[in-house]
């Protein structure tokens, strides 16, 4: 498991009116033990685009990626970190 730290999020434009809703992008610091399979040196960042649509909000992509470089990192989140990171956005999103 990771914890979350610092972020930003940013409404993300629209301008040809395709999507429904509004999106949201948040780029979050992580915190990961050393032990997890998760952990790289240079730290740990998380992309997250989060859907609002009709007050309904969710996860719709996320991606890890190292901090100081921006690199992919080719992991998935479980069920009960993505309920984690879904309730963050959900709670966080009417900063943009």
């Amino acid at each position: 498991m990771f914890k979350l730290e610092e972020y930003t999020v940013e409404t993300v434009a629209d301008p040809f009116r395709i999507l429904s809703g509004e999106r949201y992008e948040f780029m979050i610091d992580v915190n990961v033990e050393e032990d997890d399979e998760l952990f790289h040196e240079e730290g740990v960042r998380l992309r997250v685009v989060y859907a609002v649509n009709e007050g309904q909000g969710k996860v719709v992509s996320y991606e890890f990626q190292t901090a100081d470089a921006g690199k992919y990192i080719d992991i998935e989140m479980e069920d009960d970190e993505l309920a984690m990171v879904e309730q963050f956005c959900a709670e966080n999103y009417s900063q943009a």
